[in-house]
């Protein structure tokens, strides 16, 4: 779908804010629209031959936009809800409202942003919105959306109010999405909250009519999002991309002077600062959980700047109600040592006030490094277990993959095992026979096998179409060619259905073999093929 601002302005223009908020303020408030019965002038065209009505392009990103207000006397309540014909439970509300309000936030003044994620109510109809679903299978498997679920992302302010009984102004802008893009929402929320606390509702109508002119939330396509007055470039990661890669930075070499806010990614959250601990000082708290499997006991503040002591991790059963040292209290048993290069790292960037972001880069390397060494062994092997390609036969079915056996795998660790790619020591073989008895594993190789059994698939598909198809119909019977020509179309079908990573001359080529095949067969069998399904 084409970029589409207002008549009159391209992708990069700055539109005036007043004349954004004038032209909402003179338009009525969307009507809700029946399936199949939109005016002309509510439907446009997806740039695929396809009608688009009013408001699609804007529930393919956004459910609703709520506003919650807190009052002494009313208690929280749903203000707001944008566009009008959004629909939304009593129980939706309830906790919409209730998650709208930071906790612990009392004497905090000024604005917090925050998200949540709440449970749809059963019996919720799907959307009929179905461009999410089309988009899902290109998504990395922790930005799937999850249909059972919405999210919040929160917009909080609150400021002293003299003319209110609570003495405080205190009021949440909230996003309802079925997409787990932190970053992207915190950042949309950046550019329009602070400026709606000022100017209210029409201002909150014109940044919605944006977001409905917006493309669709393709993954892998670099996408123009303009948001009052500002232009957003963004890129929605693909199950492809290679970890730890920023494609929307290495797509950006030159300088575009119609782009307001570049976005490195629309999910990533900074875990070097979100780094909290919620906590409390009750003592009944202490005897009362301490069956948790993990117990972090805080002693006094230190000064800021000062650089705390190394605290050993202790075993839980160590740990007593009241009078308990400070300290890391886990049932857990570490496999490998402590890295102290990376503490160090980090702990040098506190002094000299590396910045968070660069504080978080660091921090996603690290792990990012880990986990391929940790990894890396087992890609190697599973790989190993992939029969060779000379064993794939056209006239046979794809051969099965070999069984992976533990044992076997872990005899390959003494050669080519992590200590290849990583300082860190320990007990490696450990941690390896504990990841392979858990559900992470059960879901990686499932993945890997999938991916292996689709490869094997599409070879089995490019050996079909090297063979000389029409010499091969010559030396068999009429009765064997149908067949032949039956499971060829199935072929194709399941390469479409599932997916399969096929080139696409490689599709063509058995179109051209099934066609050919078909014409040589009598007249009336060729009826009856052509009618079996497209070729």
């Amino acid at each position: 779908m084409a970029l589409r601002g207002p008549a009159g302005l391209g992708p990069g223009s700055r539109r005036p804010l007043d004349e954004a908020v004038a032209g909402a303020e003179g338009r009525e408030a969307p009507a809700l629209v029946a399936a199949g019965g939109a005016p002309e002038d509510d439907e446009e065209d997806d740039g695929r031959g396809r009608g688009l009505l009013r408001w699609d392009s804007f529930s393919a990103w956004l459910h609703c936009v709520c506003v919650v207000g807190f009052d002494l006397e009313l208690g929280q309540a749903v203000e707001v809800i944008y566009p009008q014909h959004s629909k939304l439970t009593d129980r939706e509300k309830t906790n919409i409202c209730y998650l709208s309000f930071p906790d612990s936030n009392s004497g905090c003044l000024g604005d917090t942003q925050f998200c949540f994620r709440f449970r749809q109510s059963s019996g919720r109809r799907v959307s009929l919105h179905c461009l999410l679903d089309q988009f899902d299978k290109d998504l990395p498997v922790y930005l799937k959306k999850d249909p059972a679920y919405f999210y919040g992302y929160v917009y909080f302010r609150q400021v002293r109010d003299k003319t209110l009984k609570r003495g405080y102004f205190q009021k949440s802008l909230v996003l309802i999405s079925k997409l787990p893009y932190i970053h992207f929402f915190h950042t949309v929320l950046k550019q329009i909250a602070p400026e709606y606390f000022e100017k209210n509702e029409p201002y909150l109508e014109a940044a919605c009519n944006d977001v409905d002119r917006w493309p669709a939330p393709v993954p892998g396509k670099t996408l123009h999002l303009p948001i009052m007055g500002v232009v957003m470039k963004v890129r929605i990661p693909t199950c492809h991309d290679k970890p730890g890669t920023t494609q929307i930075v290495q797509l950006t070499q030159q300088v575009d002077t119609n782009i307001s806010v570049i976005l490195p990614t629309v999910h990533e959250v900074d875990i070097f600062r979100p780094s909290v601990i919620l906590g409390v000082t009750n003592p009944f708290f202490a005897k009362t959980l301490q069956h948790w499997p993990h117990i972090i006991r805080i002693g006094d503040l230190k000064p800021t700047g000062e650089i705390p002591k190394q605290v050993k991790v202790k075993k839980l059963k160590n740990l007593k109600t009241l009078d308990s040292k400070p300290g890391v209290y886990t049932s857990y048993k570490p496999y490998l040592n402590r890295d102290e290069e990376i503490i160090k790292q980090l702990q040098k960037g506190v002094q000299q006030k590396r910045p968070s972001e660069a504080q978080s880069v660091i921090l996603r390397r690290y792990f990012l490094e880990l986990t391929q060494s940790f990894i890396i062994p087992l890609e190697r092997y599973v790989a190993s277990l992939m029969p060779l390609q000379k064993s794939i036969s056209p006239w046979k079915s794809p051969p099965q993959l070999r069984q992976f056996l533990p044992e076997e795998f872990m005899k390959t660790l003494e050669k080519t095992g992590p200590q290849l790619t990583s300082r860190i020591k320990g007990d490696w073989i450990g941690l390896y026979r504990h990841f392979l008895k858990s559900p992470n594993f059960d879901g990686w190789f499932k993945t890997r096998r999938k991916e292996m059994t689709q490869k094997l698939e599409a070879l089995h598909l490019e050996a079909l179409c090297e063979e000389d198809l029409l010499l091969w119909i010559q030396k068999h019977t009429e009765v064997e060619t149908v067949d032949l020509v039956l499971k060829l179309k199935n072929k194709l079908l399941q390469a479409d259905r599932e997916h399969l990573p096929v080139k696409p001359d490689t599709m063509e080529k058995l179109r051209t073999h099934i066609d050919a095949i078909i014409l040589a067969l009598p007249e009336d069998l060729q009826g009856i093929l052509l009618k079996t399904g497209m070729t």
